[in-house]
């Protein structure tokens, strides 16, 4: 057998690899409830990456993410009080919107993606900033719990982060597999050419594409605000880069066409049991980002499609 055969177990076999390790060093990694929080604890980084995997399924990425996140935050505690939960849709609609002007800056104006998210990124911290006098802002206590305190709570010891986590997963999963925009999504990922000769509105599903990952954003956004009572445009610095390599260490390459929401979901594990090992170990934070510096590196190296290259925007 060739490695290329085991190539699609890779992710699940370094996770397991690595939880073998990280409870070798610390026996405790193992008791159930400590395994359940940490989980739960990453819930909004899992619906930032699981968006991200539209936008790389596709060939492209959406380096926006962690920005539109920004502005969500500052967005649900300003308007908190005024509009209850419906500033859940409200979060929800900016997210797709500048998802959205991404992927039509993309393939309308011929930007590539890095630079048309990284622009919408810039444009949505300004945003930010503005609506929060560049200072951290915190919710009312009463209003987010009369709002969304069921976010945070549990049922029968299970976290309701970790349900609403794995409701997205499915409407993701059901997406990429079990509809025409899922097999569209993947057809543009194996070859935009192809796509674009046998009638697919590439345009469309790329825009489509943007859009969704912005939303899971603006999702992210909103738990990061309600988990942490405030908004501050600085609030979800620093999950640019995990979500970007739990995409990639999970099986769904920047030049696209493999992988996809699942392949997120043991990468985020990944980048999970990481961290904790570098917790335990006592690695600072500086270093930390450093260590996921070089996975992102060796994550693009080992699963990128090189004859690909030439048309990767």
């Amino acid at each position: 057998m060739s490695v290329e055969t085991f190539k699609p177990y890779f992710p699940w076999i370094t996770l397991v690899a690595l939880v073998l390790i990280v409870g070798a060093i610390n026996p405790a990694f193992f008791n159930l409830g400590s395994m359940v929080t940490l989980v739960a604890d990453i819930v909004p980084l899992f619906i930032m990456a699981l968006g991200m995997t539209f936008a790389i399924y596709i060939g492209g990425i959406d380096l926006s993410v962690q920005q539109v996140a920004n502005l969500v935050t500052v967005v649900a505690t300003v308007y908190l009080a005024q509009f209850g939960i419906f500033v859940a849709v409200i979060c929800v609609l900016c997210g797709f919107v500048v998802g959205a002007v991404s992927g039509w800056i993309t393939t309308k104006q011929f930007v590539p993606s890095f630079v048309s998210t990284l622009a919408t990124g810039f444009i949505a911290l300004s945003g930010a900033r503005y609506l929060s006098g560049e200072r951290a802002l915190s919710m009312s206590a009463e209003a987010r719990d009369a709002s969304f305190g069921w976010m945070f709570g549990n049922t029968a010891g299970v976290p309701h982060e970790l349900v609403i986590a794995g409701v997205l997963l499915a409407i993701a999963w059901f997406l990429q597999t079990r509809t025409t925009f899922g097999r569209a999504l993947k057809a543009v990922g194996a070859g935009e050419l192809a796509a674009v000769s046998s009638g697919l509105n590439v345009d469309r599903i790329k825009i489509l594409a943007f859009a969704l990952s912005g939303l899971f954003a603006a999702i992210a956004g909103l738990m990061f605000s309600v988990k942490l009572s405030g908004g501050d445009a600085n609030l979800a610095n620093g999950f640019l880069i995990l979500a970007i390599v739990a995409v990639l260490v999970g099986g769904t390459p920047l030049t696209g066409g493999v992988g996809g929401v699942m392949n997120t979901l043991v990468g985020t594990l990944i980048v999970v049991v990481i961290r904790t090992a570098m917790v335990y170990l006592q690695v600072d934070a500086t270093m930390q980002q450093m260590v996921f510096g070089v996975i992102l590196i060796v994550a693009i190296a080992l699963t990128i499609d090189r004859s690909k290259m030439g048309t990767v925007k």
